[in-house]
């Protein structure tokens, strides 16, 4: 049974080797003092959210979100990141965070819950399809 819950002090070595995980997929490069600030940011709770799925006791997957203001409509939640340890995909753990930071959202009466992943990602996107609309939106980022 998959156990889903905020992420614990205790597990920032088991969160480290999903995010660094995470990370590599996307092929991102991100500084050991980057990784601290995101675990001080998850574990302060202020603005940014962490969830980790647990079997049998082990941190198998995370999920990372936030809620932000929109201009028209209530508050919107980010699912920012989510990974799941490569040995258990395919047993509802993605779909158990997916979840979860629904609920989240819906405690805090969004007006939606959103991510992005890239085109390529296609066995994330077989689940993504199912639980979610594809909006069909681009995303582009502008070097500041």
């Amino acid at each position: 049974m998959i156990e889903i819950g905020p992420l614990r002090p205790d597990e920032r070595a088991a969160w480290d080797v999903l995010a660094r995980g995470y990370k590599e997929f996307y092929r991102t490069e991100v500084s050991g003092a980057g990784y601290d600030l995101a675990w001080e940011r998850i574990m302060a709770a202020g603005a940014v959210f962490g969830l980790g799925a647990r079997l049998d006791g082990r941190l198998v997957g995370i999920t990372h979100y936030l809620f932000h203001a929109t201009v028209w409509e209530n508050d919107a939640c980010y699912l920012q990141d989510l990974f799941v340890d490569e040995s258990v995909r395919g047993k509802g753990v993605a779909r158990g965070l997916i979840e979860a930071v629904a609920d989240e959202a819906r405690k805090r009466d969004v007006s939606r819950l959103y991510w992005t992943t890239q085109e390529h990602n296609a066995t994330a996107r077989l689940l993504y399809d199912k639980v979610a609309k594809h909006n069909g939106f681009l995303r582009y980022d502008y070097p500041v």
